[in-house]
């Protein structure tokens, strides 16, 4: 079975607050056994500009548990903070399995 993933790129607003965001998700991620794979991190943009200068890639066991861990009352309650601290957008997306 295939693995998914978040995909996120995110502009921090307001550094302290995004402190919040990150203890808060915790929760979800534990629940879900997320697995960072990236997280921040030097890095550059090539090609088209891409919104965000934090980037971020998490792993979990499936598509399925992917999209449970972000419709979650966990992660809304985390993604609640995010929002008042930065700009995110998020992918959800299957891993290949070929």
């Amino acid at each position: 079975m295939a693995k998914g993933y978040w995909i996120a790129h995110v502009k921090v607003r307001d550094p302290e607050r995004y402190k919040d965001y990150v203890a808060a998700n915790a929760v979800a991620f534990k629940k879900y056994n997320a697995r960072f794979i990236v997280r921040g991190g030097k890095n550059e943009a090539r090609g088209n500009p891409i919104t965000g200068d934090r980037h971020v890639v998490i792993e979990f066991e499936s598509y399925d548990v992917a999209r449970a861990c972000y419709d979650s009352p966990e992660y809304k309650a985390a993604a609640a903070i995010r929002d008042e601290a930065s700009d995110a957008s998020v992918v959800i997306i299957e891993g290949y399995d070929g």
